[in-house]
């Protein structure tokens, strides 16, 4: 299966070489959020109860699956720090492919972090009644499947586990390229289960738009069903910062077809970027203001969708 770039796990597994970055060690020095370029905040304020719908928590204590290499640890505490810097206030912590279905990292990060938290897990097709109410009750809102690499999940495992966890109004988080939606298109348009998009889809470029997978994603946001995640600027944009222009094109497009179903993430510790080139999160949530220049318009991205999809009292 195509990865992007170079392997997720290769890139979470250069902790030496992350924690040595003389440029990351004197920015921490100063009071940077770990894994983040810059110490600036954001220019756009956050409203209140404002929704981080995706980001990662690394704990050494717990091992890889078969295959993972260990990641530098990205804590709660280090989370807190980013919190602090953008303004956010809620979150959802999504399970790494790192771990497998071993969700412990996750489960326990998020009780760390509070009530005003979430947690989207990783589990397969055997998984058993019983650990589902048990992750719903600690705050599981969700299930993930990272099909841009191999490993725990499958393309097969999608359908069954969709219908068993509709009633408990989950969705399936879903992290694939945009060749791989088009290609899986008709069995995504029948999942029973509430769909959401990882990174705006993965479009590639210079399509964007115009691949056959906004097609696809379009007729799904139209069903009322499914919600596309605005995050990962610096995914698909060769452009880069500060404007990423094709991730804004195609992040505005979503938001123009139904911002209703349209939610933010960080991707903190944005694991797919090699640790010398990490974003400036400062940089990435003031996209919000190109991406979604209507005020009401972008608290409903922040934080009126976010209660709805992932079961947060109303503010």
């Amino acid at each position: 299966m195509t990865d992007f770039n170079t392997p997720r796990r290769a890139l979470l597994g250069a902790a030496g070489a992350l924690l040595a970055a003389p440029a990351l060690a004197q920015a921490q020095a100063a009071g940077a959020v770990p894994f983040s370029t810059g110490t600036d905040r954001p220019k756009l304020a956050a409203p209140p109860f404002a929704t981080d719908c995706h980001f990662h928590i690394y704990d050494d204590k717990f091992p890889p699956a078969p295959g993972g290499l260990p990641a530098p640890n990205a804590s709660p505490a280090d989370y807190r720090k980013l919190q602090a810097r953008i303004g956010t206030t809620r979150g959802v912590v999504v399970q790494p492919s790192l771990y497998g279905t071993d969700n412990r990292p996750t489960l326990e990060g998020m009780a760390e972090l509070g009530p005003n938290f979430r947690a989207v897990a990783v589990v397969i097709d055997t998984v058993t009644d019983a650990e589902l109410q048990r992750l719903h009750a600690a705050g599981v809102r969700g299930i993930r499947f990272n099909l841009v690499q191999s490993g725990t999940t499958t393309p097969a495992m999608l359908e069954p586990l969709s219908r068993r966890i509709a009633p408990m109004g989950w969705h399936v988080q879903l992290h694939m390229l945009g060749d791989q939606i088009a290609e899986a298109g008709d069995m995504l348009q029948r999942l029973p289960s509430r769909v959401v998009f990882d990174h705006r889809g993965r479009l590639p470029q210079p399509a964007g738009v115009n691949h056959p997978a906004f097609a696809v994603m379009r007729r799904m946001l139209d069903k009322g069903n499914t919600w596309v995640k605005i995050s990962g600027a610096y995914m698909e944009s060769p452009g880069g910062p500060p404007d990423y222009p094709e991730s804004t094109a195609v992040a505005k497009a979503f938001v123009a077809a139904n911002p209703e179903r349209m939610v933010w993430g960080s991707d903190w510790p944005h694991p797919t970027e090699k640790p010398d080139n990490k974003p400036n999160d400062a940089v990435l949530f003031d996209l919000l203001s190109s991406w979604v220049p209507d005020v009401a318009k972008r608290n409903r991205v922040l934080v009126d969708n976010p209660a709805e999809l992932y079961d947060f009292p109303r503010a």
